[in-house]
């Protein structure tokens, strides 16, 4: 889809009807791959008869479509080398090799080219690290399989080559993959085990935000288990393990159960004493190597500015709570 000031109107016909909507956009408008087109419908651009779609909807004849404006792709040189600049700069490489690398993200980088953060991105310094890096179908993001917040810290493994990049996104997508977080909340969790089970998707109210959204208006099936660490001064340390990766997941279904994630100050109404940044960290990364089987097993330990700030958390800790629980949220908004 061009870059335009304007919506996309299309009329659903019978060559249309019975096809997945993101496969049909794919196939409908110019320059848009499937992956630009899940990322407009996850992005909640991509209404129906009025109502934003999932991408597994199937078209009826005479359903109307509209594309909400959406940023143009990269360019890609004739060659298919990305038109991206190679912005040399320090990576925590905790493995590499031929197909893999596992870098340890610091806060404050941006994983790939977004409104607003165009350059100085992890995808620049991975360009310049590895030269001619290209994977999946998306070129603004060669390499990347998964994210984690600008300020969110941690494991993220990047394909080095096409094949790597479909099998490990075929782990992601299977949900096969194990990624879990530490992370510091307000107040203490009444259970030290629990499931937070209520679908993720971009906030109804206000569009720069994620949110409980029941999946018929927009939001997506989205599971995170967690475990108490400690409890202390009235906040409790956490592990979280995601069974799904919305964005911002932690961090909508934390707040959504009245204990926002210390230091956001998106989803929560940060209190003194406060971290220097939201206090999310992806600790650890497990996944089977994309050619030889192998179970890789990464582990990454809390960066300084963590560490510093979570010593007494990390050092005090009440009673222990002596019974277990599931939590499961049912929300509809």
């Amino acid at each position: 889809m061009p870059a335009s000031a304007e919506s996309v109107v299309i009329g659903v016909d019978e060559p249309l009807a019975g096809q997945r909507i993101d496969r049909a956009l794919a196939a409908t408008l110019p320059g848009m791959s499937r992956t630009r087109v899940q990322a407009a419908i996850d992005a909640g651009r991509v209404l129906v008869n009025g109502r934003p779609a999932k991408a597994s909807l199937l078209l009826e004849e005479g359903m109307r479509i509209e594309v909400l404006p959406v940023a143009p792709a990269t360019p890609v040189a004739t060659e298919a080398h990305v038109a991206m600049p190679a912005t040399p700069q320090p990576l925590a490489v905790v493995y590499e090799d031929d197909d893999v690398l596992v870098i340890d993200k610091p806060a404050g980088l941006v994983v790939h080219p977004a409104p607003g953060h165009e350059s100085n991105t992890l995808v620049d310094a991975l360009l310049a690290h590895v030269p001619g890096l290209q994977a999946g179908e998306d070129a603004s993001r060669p390499g990347i399989v998964h994210r984690l917040d600008k300020d969110t810290s941690g494991l993220l493994v990047v394909a080095k080559n096409a094949a790597a990049h479909a099998s490990l996104a075929g782990q992601m997508k299977a949900h096969s993959t194990v990624k879990r977080y530490l992370t510091l909340v307000e107040g203490q969790l009444s259970i030290q085990e629990g499931v937070v089970d209520a679908p993720v998707g971009r906030d109804l109210r206000n569009r720069q935000r994620m949110g409980i959204v029941r999946e018929g208006a927009g939001g997506r099936e989205a599971r995170t288990r967690f475990r108490v660490l400690r409890y202390a001064r009235g906040r409790t340390l956490l592990e979280v393990q995601l069974e799904t990766g919305r964005t911002h997941q932690i961090r909508v279904h934390f707040a959504a159960i009245h204990h926002p994630v210390v230091g956001d100050s998106t989803y929560g109404r940060p209190q003194p004493p406060q971290p220097p940044r939201q206090f999310l960290h992806a600790a650890h990364l497990e996944f089977a190597h994309p050619r030889t089987g192998a179970w890789m097993v990464f582990d990454a330990p809390l960066p300084a500015d963590l560490a510093t700030f979570a010593a007494p958390w990390m050092t005090e800790h009440t009673e222990q709570f002596e019974h277990d629980g599931a939590l499961t949220m049912n929300h509809e908004e």
